[in-house]
């Protein structure tokens, strides 16, 4: 698929400003799509927006298909007359400091939650009549996927977040009798879900149609493989590698190379490709299905995986043992077309790829991707250099991965410093915005460069850092941060090298 030229900023809503201790989807994601429009982008990427669990991560959600009612404003609720002001802060004083420049998981979840059951009560007694019928709408609509998603997280609820994998022999089995009483017994958990789901494709919906009406795209995440401890999994067995307890045989990862000598360890149950072909990959079409609902351009994270993926035994400790197994290749991406047309996709092909992934990618027409922080540490054919570029690609000054831009030039040698400022003609002392007008002026298609680079923000906003267990997910920014002379010195550059 042909990408106009463009650029946008990578920002995931939890990091929007706020008082509520996290991102919302309220009047401050209307704010940034305000400012995207008056700096000339016409792109902004998330990450993926299911529901987390442990570690906090967007990569690895309790189901593919929900969204993460953490991102539901309550402000909304408020005017609709769901929850009560008064109310609302009363509950945050009690939950503590919530933190306006980070957010703090532990605190925000038993807050947040707990108003947001409260206003389901509410919707029960009568309070907004309109979104009651809009509630039984959507779950007529959203039936292929809510109600064993709904059923799984009353579950999990009901064994204190435990993974299923820990549940008794009749419920991890998904026994038809065992189903029949909990669904009973369940009955108002269940709906709760399907409430909390609701509210936030209520909100998320009309934020993508503002944006969309501004001639703002969003591009979102999936994750090639999802959480073993997920609705997926336990909704469909017979789809992963599983024994007879339910527990995967195989699992996910990468080989040993420069950067680990054990390789990664992700640990994700494998798919049944064997399985899923049969039924016309019945599965994903309905995932894309679904993803492309809420977004315009989707991001495939780990691409190479459907030419080939690293199989390791669920019983290894590290990756080394590992085997390349072939995926479904072509096959899944023909079926996907005919099944939803054009794919609006973005091929997250990083690391070590083969021909055979380029040439998986070339088919369909996927732009791969070029990130600039990773261009400076050899000589002159680099291929993230933009001299090596040709269109068809999508540059980052980082990811969600990467440090922040200012964070990367401080940690990398004195060498690779000079190299980088070479290439630049600049003397660094603004690399953020220098690093930030090289991807513009490159010849991608599209030019995505996380907020934080925007802000010329150092270490401390750092988004992630692979293998560490916590800390991660958390930065936000604060509203004064965005600014009518930003806006109008990131439209001046957009302009200058045709984004617009």
């Amino acid at each position: 698929m042909d990408f106009p030229r463009s650029s946008g900023i990578l920002l995931h809503p939890t990091s929007l400003p706020g008082p509520w201790g996290i991102g919302d989807l309220g009047a401050s994601a209307y704010h940034f799509v305000d400012f995207l429009a008056a700096a000339g982008q016409r792109l902004w990427q998330v990450l993926p927006l299911g529901p987390t669990g442990y570690g906090d991560s967007p990569y690895q959600c309790f189901s593919a298909f929900a969204g993460n009612p953490l991102l539901v404003s309550l402000d909304e609720l408020i005017e609709r007359g769901l929850l009560g002001q008064a109310e609302v802060e009363a509950a945050a004083l009690a939950a503590g400091d919530l933190g306006g420049d980070h957010v703090d998981y532990g605190r925000v979840i038993g807050f947040k939650l707990g108003l947001l059951r409260a206003s389901y009560a509410r919707l029960q007694s009568g309070t907004a009549p309109d979104m009651a019928a809009a509630f039984e709408t959507f779950c007529a609509e959203q039936a292929g996927w809510l109600h064993d998603y709904a059923l799984f997280m009353a579950l999990k609820d009901m064994h204190g977040g435990a993974s299923w994998s820990t549940w008794a022999p009749e419920l991890r089995s998904r026994k038809a009798a065992a189903m029949r009483k909990v669904q009973q017994d369940l009955a108002e958990p269940i709906m709760v879900q399907k409430y909390l789901q609701f509210l936030f494709f209520s909100q998320w919906l009309p934020l993508k149609a503002y944006a969309n009406e501004r001639d703002i795209r969003i591009i979102g995440d999936a994750p090639i493989f999802v959480a073993y401890d997920s609705a997926d999994v336990w909704a469909n067995p017979r789809l992963f590698y599983l024994d007879d307890q339910g527990l995967p045989t195989v699992v996910a990862g990468v080989p040993p190379d420069y950067f680990s000598a054990t390789g990664q360890l992700w640990g994700n149950p494998l798919y049944r490709w064997d399985r899923m072909a049969k039924d016309g990959y019945a599965w994903w079409v309905a995932r894309l299905r679904q993803t492309l609902l809420i977004v315009d351009i989707l991001r495939l994270d780990h691409f190479r995986g459907f030419e080939a993926y690293w199989e390791v035994p669920a019983a290894e400790k590290t990756a080394i043992k590992g085997t390349w197994v072939k995926g479904p290749g072509a096959a899944i991406f023909a079926r996907l077309r005919e099944a939803l047309g054009e794919l609006p996709i973005i091929a997250e092909d990083l690391g070590m790829i083969t021909p055979e992934v380029h040439a998986l990618r070339e088919q369909f027409g996927f732009p791969g991707m070029k990130v600039l922080q990773f261009a400076f540490g050899d000589d002159s054919s680099n291929a993230y250099l933009p001299h090596n570029y040709a269109p068809g690609y999508v540059v980052y000054s980082g990811t969600h991965d990467n440090n922040t831009t200012l964070g990367w030039f401080q940690d990398i040698s004195e060498e690779e410093r000079e190299a980088t400022r070479l290439y630049l003609g600049r003397d660094g002392s603004d690399i953020a915005w220098d690093i930030f007008r090289l991807a513009l002026m490159s010849v991608a298609d599209i030019s995505v460069v996380p907020l934080q680079d925007i802000l010329r923000l150092g270490r401390v906003a750092r988004m992630n850092t692979p293998g560490r267990p916590d800390g991660n997910w958390c930065w936000r920014f604060h509203a004064e941060a965005l600014n009518d002379g930003l806006a109008f010195g990131i439209r001046l550059l957009t302009a200058a090298y045709g984004r617009v």
